[in-house]
């Protein structure tokens, strides 16, 4: 199964992130003990079963210092089988990425990053208050290369504002020349709670333009074709089916341990959401107690996350496991706005697999929640 643990710290905020962090470092100590008891507390929760994956995310978890790692590889060493190959990845800024830190990962078997670049460009990693640089952007992923590190993946952000395209055509550019094996690329986003939603709110900013939106994920998807990559998810793109494994079995819908404060867990039956407080969070383990909600999901629930994760991904969703969860053929109860679907170009049908066209790509979380119970 998979386990993800949630780092929940940064140097400093990036406008558009609207993730659980904080950028005070002063309980990192404690909140490392307290993740490791929950590691121990929840070692029953995915019934013993061997872990394939294990993600580091955050937060930055490239903050984390060799102590912190042996702890928490320990904890979960002695309370989880690893099997052999695991892939271990851990998310990355490319200001914290020095040959010392990155030896240091190897030592404990993290043998995939994912470095948060965003862009290239200076004036543009300003703009949205990323802490490294243009350079550094470019020096850590040829670093980790040249360490033998060849397992990464990057994280892009396309419809910055801009005059034109020339400055994430640019990006792409670079993004390939850097010889990757896996690029994530996401379109910026303005949430309410962000710097960037209060300067909305404010007349600060502008609203992103969806036409400049829809143009530079045109660019992207092209652009990384042309390269040799495969779109197989509509944010992740492999070369040569290096696909990321963890995040594959959320879309897969597999089991996964959460750890951390906002961490989430999937079961089949359930999901559980740990409380999203740093405090709440060191509190309730300081006492032995897990803080965490528990959903019961319905028949409604598991086909909505089916159709709104399945639909994303190149591997669709199997009508046969549609009719099965909704105990009724999902073509014919659905006839009505599958009719409208396919007459708009938006989904089509192969192998008895409900797939997005290329034109619905651009619409896919609202086509999904279309057909939502």
């Amino acid at each position: 199964m998979h386990l993800y643990i949630h780092i929940p710290f940064c140097r400093q905020a990036c406008h558009y992130c609207d993730f659980h962090f904080s950028t005070s470092l002063k309980v990192k100590d404690e909140m490392v003990n307290a993740i490791c008891q929950e590691i121990r507390l929840q070692n029953k929760y995915l019934q013993d079963k061997n872990l394939s994956t294990i993600y580091f995310g955050g937060g930055t978890p490239s903050l984390l210092e060799e102590k912190d790692l042996a702890l928490i590889f320990e904890t979960i060493h002695r309370h989880y089988q690893v099997i052999d190959g695991a892939e271990i990845t851990l998310e990355a800024n490319p200001d914290d990425l020095n040959l010392e830190k990155l030896r240091s990962f190897k030592r404990f078997g993290i043998n995939r990053l994912s470095i948060g670049i965003q862009s290239f460009n200076e004036n543009h990693l300003k703009k949205i208050n990323r802490i490294h640089t243009a350079q550094e952007a470019e020096t850590c992923v040829k670093l980790s290369q040249d360490l033998g590190i060849h397992n990464l993946t990057i994280d892009l952000i396309y419809a910055i504002p801009s005059d034109s395209h020339a400055i994430f055509e640019n990006d792409l550019a670079k993004a390939t020349a850097l010889n990757l094996n896996h690029i994530s690329a996401y379109c910026l986003t303005i949430e309410p709670k962000t710097v960037f939603g209060k300067w909305l709110k404010q007349g600060k900013i502008e609203v992103i333009n969806d036409e400049f939106a829809s143009q530079q994920f045109e660019m992207l998807v092209n652009h990384l074709a042309s390269n040799g990559f495969e779109q197989y998810e509509i944010s992740n793109f492999a070369h040569n089916n290096q696909y990321a494994r963890h995040n594959t079995s959320y879309w897969k819908q597999e089991e996964y341990l959460g750890i951390g404060p906002s961490a989430h867990s999937f079961n089949h039956l359930s999901r559980q959401y740990n409380v999203a407080n740093n405090a709440k969070y060191l509190n309730a383990l300081s006492t032995e107690q897990i803080p965490a909600t528990i959903e019961i999901l319905t028949k409604e629930d598991r086909i909505n996350e089916y159709l709104l994760t399945g639909l994303r991904t190149k591997w669709g969703c199997e009508l046969k496991k549609l009719n099965q969860l909704l105990e009724n053929d999902f073509l014919e109860f659905n006839q009505d706005i599958l009719k409208n679907q396919f007459s708009e170009g938006f989904l089509w049908i192969e192998n008895d697999t409900l797939l997005i066209t290329e034109k619905g790509k651009l619409f896919v979380d609202r086509i999904a929640s279309d057909l939502f119970f």
